[in-house]
């Protein structure tokens, strides 16, 4: 018996589509998952048109020209985009593809596409495939209805996407559907991004020519700096019906309502436990279908919370890394429906458990294959280590605020500092030893460590102490941690789009990394040795940047006090944290870099804000209708046959048996009456903060003035459900949702 909100059950009394829910979900077979070939090597990139596959179809010489264009940023010249175009296309027929896209990422936050034939009509009624290089190069979709923050009016629909050579192409299937999907970026008609793509790669370029100029102090050799990123991924599954059972997720992607169960995640017996076969069956899929598409995910387990579980990739370069982290949400999607699932990717689905990050594992790799943030056994090494190290560090204490910024959404906000997510409060976390190095650089520039056993390596520079190989533990209160050769980025919220956030910082070490160059330089010129100048610098960073180093426990009330002494930000909510992007230093590193102009920052601004309103007016008006429509019915219903049951009660003399029950129903009563009390409150609060002009008021209306009800209404409709008979209530519990496998 089906379940979907298309089916007439659908109308059924929700008390009872509960059970129905229930029973469907107890009673799944795990699908038979197909395994293309034995080994993953013999089908990994097979949906790509990647290096091997342009081998094949292009030219050596169109392939040598297509290398120097990506590498080297040379011009594509309409020969070599048509070669590209019909190898692709040739490439794409052979494998039953009928339609090709430009795949992009507007600000809505999901990925787009539209659709086009590969054929065209030719004389006598008949058809010719074809695929040209403009085709490839460029297309105008229809652009009217995405977010452009005021930068075009709605009957303005001209966009256009441009294709991104450095992300290949790739084959999307959906049953015997198949599509050619080409990475493009997003822009108007008159220039600006509306697209996460577009500054991603301009902040890439920034930092990539910000590195390789501080590279050269150290190896002539480098000519190019990646930006590296591996994602762990985070995110809860449950029954697909369990989910249209739950009209709060369905519309919000979160539980507005529910008691916390006897047992939740108390137990930490979920974490690296035995992986469900439902579930292993589900994450075989989606690892057949990502090897497919060249996604190197390596690592699969269950999380803490129950239901709750992790994938992560191998490191790649960030453009193609985030291409994939987007894909991947697509495909666990598709994935989720064929095995009766849901994926749910809101950063706070359930209270009073953990919620869902896109940890950020970030670092910078040469084109010699030098890990920037790796220590190493060679003393030049280890002063470029040093180097690089202390600059992010001050990169994020003087952008802390613009680093908040670039992780707030509606969904983060109920995460960030809440069960094992970092706090609102921006800190780096570098551990213990290299604490203590940088301690000793900055007061004395010299240190000696007798550890022996070769767990150390001397730097061979005086002014340069020895730093441990294994220099860190682990601190998931931490928003962004060293983690012994990467920095990870804790804070970022599980449905994000990882673009954001590494916009911001790549933005921001490329900033602070031209001003270290810039000092050193300057005593380089004043004939100070260049080693030597290198430290006096990094020493004045570490005491300028020592406020935003923290190694304790970063949701005690002892750091919060802590923190503000130090003079760093606590920034709770999404309205409030925007501000960031428009302070005169935010501007001054986006806009100088080229990373956005005035026009696209400010609008970006204006849609985030928007896009905060809409998500908590949507909570707000199903908060409403669920409370008033579902829950106060079933518990005035469940109050009748508790007043049945008094009457009866009294009728055969039993005075105090009855007053118990009439407690029960004064109990009832009153968290009925402060239900609806808050529900009407809350409605008057909405109409005040709709009636606000601009985007900035009507989001912080929304965030101090109507959501502050979300809680009490919760809390009431939470005691009733303790209350009401479990018959009667209307949707799957906590219990259900979690445990129902």
């Amino acid at each position: 018996m089906a379940l979907n909100h298309n089916s007439k059950q659908f109308f059924i009394k929700m008390s009872k589509l509960r059970f129905i829910a229930l029973e469907q979900a107890a009673s799944r077979k795990i699908p038979v998952v197909e395994v293309p070939a034995k080994k993953v090597s013999d089908y990994y990139g097979s949906n790509v048109f990647g290096e091997d596959a342009m081998r094949t179809y292009l030219s050596a010489d169109m392939f040598k020209k297509f290398q120097a264009y990506v590498e080297k940023g040379e011009d594509l010249d309409e020969t070599l985009a048509d070669a590209v175009a019909a190898g692709m296309k040739t490439w794409a027929l052979e494998r039953g593809v009928t339609h090709y896209t430009h795949w992009f990422q507007p600000l809505t936050g999901a990925t787009a596409e539209k659709h086009d034939a590969f054929f065209e009509p030719t004389s006598g009624g008949r058809v010719l495939e074809k695929f040209k290089g403009g085709a490839l190069i460029r297309q105008e979709p229809d652009a009217s209805s995405f977010p452009s923050g005021g930068i075009r009016n709605t009957f303005e629909a001209r966009g256009y996407t441009a294709w991104d050579p450095t992300s290949p192409a790739f084959i999307i299937e959906s049953g015997t559907n198949k599509t050619l999907c080409i990475p493009t970026v997003f822009v108007s008609y008159t220039s600006e991004a509306l697209d996460q793509k577009t500054p991603l790669l301009k902040a890439l370029h920034a930092v990539d020519k910000a590195a390789t100029a501080v590279c050269e102090y150290f190896d002539k050799d480098v000519v190019k700096v990646h930006a590296t990123l591996g994602v762990e991924q985070e995110y809860f599954l449950i029954d697909r019906a369990l989910f249209y059972a739950r009209p709060d997720l369905v519309m919000a992607g979160r539980t507005l309502f529910g008691h916390a169960p006897a047992k939740g995640q108390q137990l930490e017996d979920h974490y690296f436990g035995s992986i469900p076969s439902r579930v292993r069956a589900f994450m075989q899929d989606i690892e057949i279908e990502a090897y497919k598409l060249g996604i190197p995910l390596r690592t699969r387990h269950n999380e803490v919370a129950p239901s709750q579980f992790e994938c992560a990739p191998t490191f790649e370069d960030i453009n193609l890394a985030n291409d994939h982290n987007q894909l991947l949400m697509d495909i666990m999607d598709k994935i989720a429906e064929k095995h009766e699932l849901k994926v749910l990717f809101h950063e706070k689905p359930f209270a009073g458990i953990n919620g869902s990050g896109k940890h950020n594992n970030w670092s910078l790799a040469t084109n010699t294959g030098v890990n920037l943030l790796q220590p190493s056994s060679k003393a030049k090494e280890n002063l470029q280590f040093l180097t690089f190290f202390v600059n992010i560090i001050k990169a994020v204490h003087e952008h802390a605020d613009l680093m908040r910024a670039s992780i707030a959404s509606s969904g983060n906000d109920f995460r960030l500092g809440a069960n094992e997510a970092p706090p609102a409060i921006m800190s780096v976390f570098i551990g213990k030893q290299l604490t203590e190095v940088l301690d000793e650089l900055e007061h004395n520039g010299n240190i000696k460590i007798d550890k022996g056993d070769n767990m150390y390596m001397k730097l061979g520079i005086d002014k340069i102490p020895p730093i441990l190989l294994d220099n860190t533990d682990r601190n998931r209160t931490s928003p962004f941690a060293f983690t012994g050769n990467k920095f990870e980025f804790r804070a970022v919220g599980s449905s994000a789009n990882c673009a954001t956030a590494l916009t911001v910082l790549n933005a921001v070490v490329a900033d602070q990394l031209v001003k270290f160059k810039t000092a050193v330089d300057a005593l380089i010129d004043k004939g100070t040795k260049k080693e030597v100048a290198i430290v006096n610098v990094l020493r004045e960073y570490i005491k300028e940047s020592k406020a935003i180093r923290f190694e304790g426990n970063g949701y005690s009330d002892e750091w919060v006090k802590e923190a503000k002494k130090r003079g760093l930000s606590n920034v709770k909510t999404t309205p409030q944290a925007l501000n960031a992007y428009l302070s005169k230093k935010s501007e001054k590193v986006l806009i100088d870099q080229g990373i956005f102009n005035k026009v696209e920052l400010h609008a970006r601004v204006d849609i985030m804000l928007h896009s905060y309103t809409l998500k908590t007016q949507i909570e707000s008006r199903a908060l409403g209708n669920f409370a008033m429509n579902q829950i106060i019915p079933s518990a005035l219903e469940y109050q009748s046959k508790l007043i049945e049951n008094a009457k009866g009660l009294k009728d055969l003399g039993l005075k105090e048996e009855a007053g118990h029950m009439v407690d029960i129903i004064k109990e009832i009563s009153a968290h009925v009456h402060t239900i609806k009390t808050n529900v009407e409150a809350m409605i008057e609060a909405r109409k005040t903060a709709n009636a606000l002009n601009s985007a900035e008021d009507t989001a912080v209306a929304y965030c101090d003035k109507v959501k502050p009800y979300f809680d009490t209404i919760r809390y009431h409709a939470d005691k009733l459900e303790l209350m009401v008979d479990d018959d009667l209530w209307p949707f799957p519990k906590y219990r259900e949702l979690l445990f129902v496998k």
